[in-house]
């Protein structure tokens, strides 16, 4: 991506090193004060004060605009120690891979993706989509990975993102219009930086699909790979047949298991032998 890199010169200082580890920790106690206000003070209103929701931001509560993306993925406290968890590792190994600017470039492409629908559609929207951007772009980085599922079953990240795509494809067929929108929009950053990679993988399997029945029109319909030098015999004789190579005969001469041991030993010409010799 030339525009990416050209991008990077000019702003790549303004990239923020770690970016996942900080939202990670505004996940973190995002998730106990929202726990507290939820089970202890009962009130539930400090969830509803993070939702990104554009008529409450345009009157005045531009909080939303950052606070919806510390919105914990879960409610369950084992649950979201290992979701934060797994997302840190995530975010860190983007990072490793590509540099800090370009995936702060990945995430923020995201966040504003989010936020334009979010606005233009009048729909509230969380961070859900968002992280499961960082997902598919990690299981598309490293599909063989594995993670331990209930920390017994080993389970390829190829194949989860499959689930998850699975997910969204489900999202966007039978989801509500606010469902859809956010589900398309939010994992626009996985094509801006995969998509030219599928779409040339997509080219070369097609002329890799089209070389090989190419290759196979060409063959011969009655070329054979073994033939008995007695017999005549062939593998499209028999496909059980096998064949040997004499040792004792002078050239690549080959027989069916029947003459392999009966038959006359073959030597080369005398002349042959001769000519050899002089140029020797």
């Amino acid at each position: 991506m030339k525009w990416l890199n050209k991008l990077e010169r000019v702003l790549g200082r303004f990239a923020i090193r770690n970016l996942m580890t900080y939202i990670v920790m505004l996940n973190a106690v995002a998730f106990v004060l929202i726990y507290l206000d939820l089970y202890v003070l009962q009130t539930g209103i400090l969830y509803s004060k993070m939702v990104l929701i554009p008529q409450l931001v345009l009157r005045g509560e531009i909080w939303r605009l950052v606070t919806f993306l510390a919105i914990p993925p879960s409610f369950s406290l084992m649950w979201v120690f290992f979701t934060l968890y797994f997302y840190y590792m995530v975010g860190g190994a983007l990072e490793s891979e590509w540099g800090t600017f370009k995936f702060n470039a990945y995430y923020f492409l995201g966040i504003l993706a989010t936020i334009a629908v979010s606005f233009i559609f009048n729909v509230a929207v969380t961070p859900i989509y968002i992280n499961l951007s960082l997902f598919l772009a990690f299981a598309r980085i490293y599909p063989n990975y594995e993670l331990l599922i209930f920390f017994v079953l080993p389970v390829k990240v190829k194949y989860l993102a499959l689930i998850d795509w699975a997910f969204i494809a489900f999202t966007i067929l039978v989801g509500s219009m606010s469902s859809k929108l956010t589900a398309i929009i939010s994992i626009i950053n996985f094509f801006i930086f995969f998509g030219p990679d599928i779409l040339s993988g997509a080219k070369g399997n097609r002329q890799v699909h089209q070389n090989r029945q190419r290759f196979r029109r060409e063959i011969p319909k009655d070329l054979t790979y073994h033939k008995c030098t007695i017999c005549g015999k062939t593998e499209k004789d028999d496909p059980a047949l096998e064949f040997r190579y004499c040792d004792k005969c002078e050239g690549d001469y080959e027989y069916c298991m029947e003459h392999v041991k009966n038959h006359e030993h073959i030597s080369k010409p005398s002349n042959v032998i001769e000519f050899r010799n002089k140029q020797e």
